[in-house]
């Protein structure tokens, strides 16, 4: 009887995946086809008649899109870096460092995580208008860097470090700071190689900051790039399917690299609950 719950469910899983797959499935067989074949019913999921080379070579060779493939790059690690760094020392701060009133600003924090991020847009633009980084990448980073849920997130890993590790360093003679790079970094090095990767994807696929604070269109992100090329060239969907493969690329790749610390994050998160 359990050989075929499990049976049973199993295919039901199954059929789930290949449901939740099948607009990705899609997506690479329309970006394969020509556009008199794309919208083919019943669909073709293998082309009959292929034009690959043709879709992904326009895309790549007659719009700017390689210029936004590269500011998406740009903007994304850099975020991802300054993000981390910033989220794991916060974090180690209000997990390790005690110091009046760290649990009540601690509170005030994941206050601010409450606060839709919507209702702060109209702060921020006149912000970044003030400040003169409206319309420049190095605003985007900025608005990205600070994460209030990377800081809640790590920090319950660095409470779950053992003080003795840290009491030990202080008598050799280390400082906070050599504590935090030396001693408690590199024993959630999984739990912060999977924000990294979560921060990665959420920066990537960002559309509504790089739409509210850029304007000049050789600063655009591959997401307002691939919306401004089918504003001026219509709805040619071989096309755009085939600007969104290559867009998906880099996060593939992360995850694949990826893959091994996110389940090691997940597993020290599923201990230490």
């Amino acid at each position: 009887m359990k050989i075929w719950k499990k049976t049973i469910i199993t295919i039901i899983m199954c059929g789930l995946g290949i449901l939740f797959m099948s607009p990705f499935l899609w997506m690479i067989s329309a970006s394969l086809k020509p556009e008199t074949d794309v919208f083919v019913f019943p669909i073709e999921w293998i082309p009959k008649h292929w034009n690959a080379i043709e879709n992904y070579t326009t895309v790549w060779t007659t719009t700017k899109f390689p210029l936004y493939y590269w500011n998406s790059i740009k903007i994304t690690v850099e975020t991802t870096v300054l993000s981390v760094l910033f989220a794991a020392m916060s974090a180690y701060a209000f997990a390790k460092i005690k110091f009046r009133g760290s649990n009540a600003l601690f509170i005030l924090v994941l206050v601010i995580y409450m606060i839709p991020n919507q209702a702060i847009l109209v702060p921020q633009f006149l912000l970044m208008r003030w400040i003169g980084l409206f319309d420049t990448h190095l605003g985007l980073v900025l608005l990205g860097a600070f994460s209030v849920l990377g800081t809640f997130m790590l920090r319950q890993f660095y409470m779950g470090i053992h003080d003795e590790y840290i009491e030990s360093a202080k008598i050799d003679g280390a400082g906070h700071f050599r504590i935090f790079f030396s001693v408690c970094t590199p024993l959630v090095r999984p739990a912060i190689a999977t924000y990294a990767i979560l921060r990665f994807i959420w920066t990537w696929n960002d559309y509504q900051n790089p739409l509210i604070f850029l304007k000049t269109k050789d600063l655009f992100t591959l997401q307002l790039g691939i919306q401004s090329f089918a504003d001026l060239n219509g709805a040619i969907y071989s096309l755009i399917m085939a600007g969104m493969v290559s867009a998906i690329l880099p996060l593939l790749i992360i995850f694949i690299i990826g893959q091994k610390h996110v389940i090691e994050g997940i597993s020290m998160g599923g201990v230490k609950g």
